[in-house]
């Protein structure tokens, strides 16, 4: 099972475009970060830059307009992300547990959907999705 392990850092919704973590967190991150190597679960990791560096593409009637950040109505905002393979969602939650987080800050867990958890009609019209996630590694 795979579960993406989304970090909402609170503030960051008014970060401005160049804020950094600091070394030390960065420190004790970074063995977090180790350790899901180790126990051979971590898949993939990111931080990302604060909403004010990015911009957000909405819909209406086919259209799509374009918003720069920051976005006044965000209230939680995406900082980072690790996806990561265990037996089960309680085991993703452990893991979660133990990162290195500070006060007020959430890590929400959510399990990605595979393949075979789609009806079989799902799966036809998706035909080739797997050749798409591998995109970054056809390109090493």
């Amino acid at each position: 099972m795979r579960f993406m392990m989304i970090v909402i850092p609170k503030g960051y919704e008014t970060a401005a475009p160049d804020a950094v973590p600091n070394a030390e967190a960065v420190s004790k991150m970074m063995e977090y970060n180790k350790s899901l190597q180790q126990a051979g679960v971590l898949l993939a990791l990111d931080g990302l830059l604060p909403p004010s560096a990015g911009a957000r593409v909405s819909y209406t009637d086919g259209k799509a307009t374009v918003t720069d950040g920051p976005f006044a109505e965000a209230k939680e905002v995406v900082g980072g992300y690790w996806i990561i393979q265990v037996r089960s969602r309680e085991e993703a939650i452990e893991w979660a547990k133990r990162a290195p987080m500070r006060n007020n800050e959430i890590i929400e867990v959510r399990q990605i959907h595979e393949m075979t958890d789609f009806p079989e009609d799902v799966r036809k019209a998706a035909a080739g999705f797997e050749d798409l996630t591998n995109v970054t590694a056809a390109k090493a």
